[in-house]
């Protein structure tokens, strides 16, 4: 008999309620108590889903998140100015498409990244009480953070993309220790820029920032062994 693996990358479709009260919360309609009950209720239904249909690994679905990435910005300060777009990795979209979106004008990281809490360990911490189910949770790559280092703004704090990235491998090291405390066997690493690398227009941006695609090949990979070397007792899944 064939054996088929399978589960859900990380995200799934925020429900009309979710949405809905995530931006109460950010008008000051309701609470943070309110909105967690909401959060919880939309996390339970994820699961359940998975459940339902036989997925030995299950997530959150990543419902208290803006985006896959976003807990990083919500948990370490530093990274200045930025909106949704900023987590679009750069402003290569075709300017004819009514989807075209340009890099936020002053995206770029202003101070020495500062941990405020871990990033997932309480998304993580529920999902595990909630389900028998492997519990998975994701965190992003540190070369997905390229995005957020500028020459023009970061310079002061940090002169060089290396100097930056090596912050956040050791904020996302943090946390996967912290992940693994509590009990975590399965993390995903969340690393889209790679299949960014493939296209020579997208590439371009990244070059830009100093490093050519070798480096992005070996230099990258190299930060993400960093945040991952050393845990035997976990299975690392990556997503490109």
């Amino acid at each position: 008999m064939i054996r088929v693996h399978a589960d859900i990358v990380g995200s799934l479709l925020r429900p009309p309620e979710l949405l809905a009260a995530q931006k109460q919360f950010a008008a000051g309609t309701i609470n943070l108590s309110q909105l967690n009950e909401i959060e919880n209720r939309a996390v339970d239904e994820a699961i359940a889903l998975q459940e339902s249909v036989g997925l030995e690994i299950v997530t959150d679905g990543e419902m208290r998140r803006q985006s896959f990435q976003s807990q990083m910005t919500l948990a370490v300060s530093g990274f200045g100015e930025f909106d949704l777009d900023a987590f679009l990795w750069g402003d290569w979209y075709d300017k004819q498409s009514v989807h075209s979106k340009r890099r936020p004008r002053r995206l770029g990281v202003v101070e020495k990244l500062k941990r405020r809490r871990y990033l997932s360990a309480d998304e993580f911490s529920y999902v595990a009480q909630k389900t028998s189910r492997i519990p998975k949770i994701t965190i992003p790559s540190p070369g997905l953070w390229a995005n957020f280092w500028s020459p023009e703004y970061s310079r002061n704090v940090y002169p060089t993309l290396d100097s930056f990235l090596a912050d956040t491998v050791a904020i996302l090291r943090e946390e996967v220790t912290e992940l693994v405390r509590l009990g975590a066997a399965y993390i995903q690493i969340d690393a889209p820029q790679y299949g960014l690398l493939l296209d020579p227009h997208t590439r371009v941006f990244y070059e830009k920032l100093g490093w050519n695609l070798k480096q992005w090949l070996s230099l990258g990979i190299e930060l993400d062994n960093a945040v991952t070397d050393g845990f035997s007792d976990v299975t690392f899944g990556f997503h490109i």
